[in-house]
C-alpha cells in the first residue's frame, strides 16, 4: 500500500496520526501516511519519533524509501521496541532539523541562480549544503557570490509548487539543471519548485515558503574537484 506523503502538500506539518501497516525484515516501520521526508535528491531523511499510547516512543533515526518506491520506511534506532501492525501512532518530526534542511535546500536553489552553470552534484545538511558546478574558467569571487545570494534571500521571493507531466518535462529539458541527479519521474507527473520569477526546476524536496525565511548565508571555501568541477558550499551565518 503506498504511503501518503503529507510533506508534499504541506512541508510545515510537524506531526500526524498514522496507522502502522507493518515492520519489514530490517526493522523498518511502514505507515499509511507520514510527514517524514525520505532520503532523496541530496536531502537526508527526516528523524523524529513515533509516539505510542501507553508505551515508550520509538526514536526514528532516519527515513528512506522501500524497495517499492511508493513505500516510506521509518528506520528506528537500534534496540527500540517496535509498534504492532494496526497500531495507531503519532509521527512527530525533529522539526528544527527539518526546517534547517528546508532553508539550506531553498538556499541551494538560489545558489544555482547566482551561478547559472550545470550542476554535477550536491548535498544538503542541517548546518551547510553544497553544489558542484561544471565551470570552465574562473569562478566568480566568493564575496560577489555571497552578496548576490543574500540579495535574493532578502528579496523574500515566494516559493511555490507546480506540477507538469513527464512528457512535458521531456519536452522542456532546459528545466533540469542537474547533470547526474534525475528528476523524480515515473508517476506520470513531476513536481516543479518555482521561486518568484527567478527560478523554476524539478525537485522532490522540502522548501520554505519564501526566501526571506532562509536567513543570511555565507559562502565557504570553493574547491576544485576535477578539471572543471567546482564545489561551492553555503552555510548559515551564526
Amino acid at each position: 500500500m503506498p504511503t501518503a506523503l503529507l510533506f508534499r502538500d504541506n512541508a510545515y506539518l510537524p506531526e500526524t496520526e498514522a496507522i502502522v501497516l507493518g515492520v519489514n525484515d530490517r526493522r523498518g516501520i511502514l505507515l499509511d501516511r507520514t510527514v517524514f521526508f525520505a532520503t532523496g535528491g541530496g536531502q537526508p531523511g527526516d528523524s523524529g519519533r513515533l509516539e505510542r499510547t501507553g508505551a515508550t516512543p520509538v526514536t526514528i533515526a532516519t527515513t528512506v524509501y522501500g524497495d517499492d518506491k511508493s513505500e516510506v520506511v521509518h528506520v528506528p534506532s537500534e534496540s527500540e521496541a517496535l509498534p504492532e501492525p494496526g497500531e495507531t501512532v503519532k509521527a512527530v518530526l525533529d522539526w528544527e532539523r527539518r526546517l534547517r534542511h528546508m532553508r539550506i535546500h531553498t538556499g541551494l536553489h538560489l545558489l544555482s541562480v547566482v551561478l547559472p552553470y550545470p550542476v554535477t552534484g550536491g548535498s544538503i545538511g542541517a548546518e551547510e549544503g553544497r553544489l558542484d558546478f561544471d565551470i570552465e574558467g574562473e569562478v566568480p569571487p566568493k564575496e560577489a557570490i555571497e552578496e548576490q545570494l543574500n540579495a535574493l534571500v532578502a528579496a523574500n521571493y515566494p516559493v511555490r509548487d507546480e506540477w507538469i507531466t513527464d512528457d512535458e518535462l521531456l519536452a522542456n529539458p532546459s528545466l533540469v539543471k542537474t547533470m547526474k541527479v534525475k528528476p523524480p519521474m515515473g508517476s506520470g507527473r513531476v513536481r516543479l519548485v518555482r521561486i518568484g520569477d527567478i527560478d523554476l526546476q524539478p525537485c522532490g524536496g522540502t522548501h520554505v515558503r519564501a526566501t526571506g525565511e532562509i536567513g543570511r548565508l555565507m559562502i565557504g571555501k570553493i574547491e576544485s574537484k576535477g578539471r572543471q568541477n567546482r564545489r561551492v558550499r553555503i552555510r548559515f551565518v551564526g
